[in-house]
This record gives structure tokens, C-alpha cells and sequence, in this order.
């Protein structure tokens, strides 16, 4: 059998999973496993060691379809290694990150710091309020895929104070090296996640220093994200999941009901040409709908100047679609591929930001290794390295703590509420 390189053995630990032997010692060694949000980073986090990058990826451990994988995390000696059933002469070296020390810290206010905030890869997730309203309707609008109304005040606070936002983001700035916080939230009354998400978003531009993201459910009110721009956040992400209208209404009944799949569109477009091309992202779900629906959605996020970050398919415990089978990785490998490729021929910034690893996806970078060497990718890596380089100034700049006072009655048209 041949070794499959970082990248493959990514996408086939995200469609497979992993078993875990008894040599393991991962309640010393490993983060504890986090059911939160939507439920995506519930597996175990590790990274696979490569030349050029690592790749950081939560494997998933606990769901159904893992009792069928081919793959075993063992510990030998003093290494961990991801072993492979099909052809026991391969052993994968595998890095299993430490749980931070501030996870079982308190904020000043009695909050343990790890229902404020997780890691996930390298950066920072909060989840910023209270769960989706989608999962209180009657009958449940909930994204069929999700498990944010099951996670939400339970293995996290519901509602996340601003001071304690702070703490946590300081720590682990401090001491695991975060640059990027990324906030999120379900859908709100009114559809006011940008309101929410305001004042998040200000707290640690001004006290903690760090780069920002948001992703929330968009709003038609696009002056917002004026606002939000000058606040600080240097990046939106835009979770419109399936690119075929008929799978966007069937299974984000709640998103297909309140804001329909334009409003997606709209946002991405706007907050694109406000920011220029690699700031924002348009997130998908690969593995239900049509491969070729897929990358459609690939070529339209990438032809409007944002990234594509692809989230394999993954049937998390308590989801609606529990029981959906995991897509192949005989599937999943083009769909990556293509997703660099398109990237390359858009010649896309992508990896510009310092330290910032998604374990949830194979990110845009990551998919480099599924394309073979040759001049047209050797120019665009050249360029990229240099990209990186000019913007390192930038990205310093950016991560200053500085006073944001931007208001919202600055940008809000007369007769607007």
C-alpha cells in the first residue's frame, strides 16, 4: 500500500476517524475532547507532521461510523503514531498538542475558561451567546447537521460576558500563542448577530490585541459590516453550507425560512469588495450534495475574492443527520484539490495570516500537497512566500491594541433602526 502523504491522510482521518489503543495516555497528553457549537471539533486534535507546514486536524473518535475505520492512534514509547489496519508496515508520525494550562483556570468572575473558549487547532473559538434560535421553533428549524442547541450552556456558557471574553483571549495569547479569535453565534432575534457580536469583537481589538474574526448569520443591513470593518474585524466567514438551493432548503430549513440562501451571497460580495481578495471566506459542506454542486461553490467563493473552507461532512452525535453515512475519501481527495487549484488559477492570497491552523478543515493551504509540483504551482507558491513576507508588517499592525471607537448611529442611514 502506498504511504499516503499529510494532506491525504487528512482527508481520510476526517472521513474515517481514528480508534484509540490502550497505550494511549491522552487524559495527560491531549486536549480534552469538545462537544461545543455545532459539535465539528468533538474529536481529537493532533498534527501531522509535514516539511513545508504542519497540518493540524480533529479526527473524529466518538461517532458510529469510527467503529469501521482502519486506523489506530498508538503510543510507542514515547511517540504517538497513527497506524493503518489494511498495511500494518505503516506508522504515521502524529503530534498530540497539550491541553493549555489555562483551561482549568477561573476568570475573575468564577468562569472556568474552557467554557468561554476552545482551541481549535491554533486559534481561539466563542461561541458567543445564547444557542441558535432555529432549535425553538416549532417545529424545529435547526440545521439538520448541527448540534449547537444540545452543546450551548451545557459543555459551554450560553451567554459569554465581555470581561471574561477578555481574560480568556489574554491567556491564551499569552501562553498558547493565539493570534486569531473567531466568534460565532446562531441565528438571533431579528437577526442581530452583528449587533451581538459588536461589542466582542471591540473588547478584544482594544483590550487583548489580537486578529478577529466573525461568523454569523448574515445581515441585510450591509452598513453593519462597515461598522463591524472599523471596529476591527479583519475577517468574515459566511456558512452557507450547501451551494444547491434545493439542498440549502432542505436542510437549513431555519436559514431557507428567515434570510434565504441571497442573503449569503450578498453579504460575501459586499464584505469582498470592501476588504479585497483572501479576507473572507464562504464556508461549505462537502459530501451531501452532488460532488459537482460542490465545486461550483468552490469557483463562485473564490470568483467573488474570498477562500473556500470545505468542512467534510461529518455526522456528529445528537445531529438529525447522525446516521448519514461519512462521505468517501475517494471523493473527498478531488473536491480538495480542486479547491487549491482553483485558489492557484484566482492567484488567491491563502496561508497569509500568522499562526492560524484550522483542525476543522483542510484549509486551502493544506491542499497544496494534493497537486503535483510544476511551474505554474512553483510561481504560485513563490508568490505566496512573498506575499507572507510583505505582510508581516501588516498583520503586526493589526494585532495592536488600540481604541476602536466606532459607533453604530455613525453608519446607520437616516430612518434606519
Amino acid at each position: 500500500m502506498t504511504p499516503l502523504n499529510p494532506a491525504e491522510l487528512e482527508i481520510d482521518l476526517l472521513c474515517k476517524g481514528i480508534r484509540i489503543d490502550a497505550t494511549c495516555a491522552l487524559t495527560e497528553d491531549a486536549r480534552f475532547f469538545s462537544r461545543t457549537r455545532a459539535g465539528l471539533g468533538s474529536g481529537l486534535e493532533l498534527v501531522l507532521p509535514a516539511r513545508s507546514k504542519d497540518i493540524w486536524v480533529n479526527v473524529p473518535v466518538e461517532e458510529d461510523f469510527v467503529a469501521a475505520t482502519p486506523y489506530h492512534l498508538a503510543k510507542e514509547g514515547q511517540r504517538y503514531v497513527v497506524r493503518d489496519d489494511r498495511d500494518p508496515s505503516l506508522a504515521y508520525a502524529a503530534v498530540i498538542p497539550p491541553q493549555p494550562l489555562w483551561y482549568d483556570r477561573l476568570t475573575s468572575k468564577g468562569t472556568p475558561m474552557s467554557k468561554v473558549g476552545v482551541l481549535q487547532g491554533t486559534y481561539l473559538g466563542i461561541y458567543i451567546s445564547n444557542s441558535c434560535l432555529y432549535w425553538y421553533t416549532t417545529p424545529s428549524q435547526a440545521c439538520k447537521f448541527c448540534t449547537t442547541g444540545l452543546n450551548v450552556g451545557v459543555n459551554e456558557v450560553a451567554a459569554k460576558d465581555v470581561d471574561d471574553v477578555v481574560e480568556t483571549a489574554r491567556a491564551a495569547k499569552a501562553e498558547s500563542g493565539v493570534t486569531f479569535v473567531h466568534f460565532n453565534s446562531g441565528y438571533q432575534h431579528g437577526g442581530k448577530g452583528l449587533d451581538e457580536v459588536a461589542p466582542y469583537v471591540k473588547a478584544v481589538k482594544e483590550r487583548v490585541g489580537a486578529l478577529v474574526g466573525v461568523q454569523v448569520t448574515p445581515s441585510k443591513d450591509l452598513w453593519k459590516y462597515d461598522w463591524l470593518m472599523d471596529l476591527g474585524a479583519d475577517h468574515f466567514s459566511f456558512c452557507y453550507e450547501f451551494h444547491d438551493p434545493g439542498a440549502f432548503a432542505r436542510y437549513l430549513p431555519g436559514k431557507e425560512a428567515t434570510l434565504g440562501q441571497r442573503a449569503f451571497f450578498d453579504a460575501m460580495e459586499y464584505c469582498a469588495k470592501k476588504m479585497g481578495p483572501g479576507r473572507n471566506s464562504g464556508e461549505i459542506i462537502a459530501g451531501v450534495e452532488p460532488i459537482e454542486e460542490t465545486l461550483k461553490a468552490i469557483d463562485y467563493i473564490v470568483s467573488v475574492g474570498c477562500f473556500p473552507t470545505v468542512c467534510i461532512f461529518r455526522p456528529v452525535i445528537g445531529a438529525e443527520m447522525e446516521q448519514v453515512p461519512s462521505p468517501p475519501y475517494e471523493d473527498m481527495l478531488p473536491v480538495m484539490r480542486y479547491m487549491y487549484q482553483a485558489c492557484m488559477r484566482a492567484g488567491l492570497p491563502i496561508g497569509m495570516a500568522p499562526n492560524i491552523e484550522v483542525s476543522l478543515i483542510v484549509n486551502p493551504d493544506d491542499a497544496k500537497f494534493l497537486v503535483p509540483t510544476g511551474p505554474r504551482k512553483a510561481l504560485y507558491e513563490a508568490k505566496l512566500k512573498a506575499y507572507k513576507t510583505l505582510a508581516g508588517p501588516l498583520f503586526w499592525w493589526k494585532m495592536r491594541a488600540r481604541p476602536r471607537p466606532a459607533r453604530m448611529s455613525d453608519y446607520q442611514p437616516q430612518g434606519r433602526a
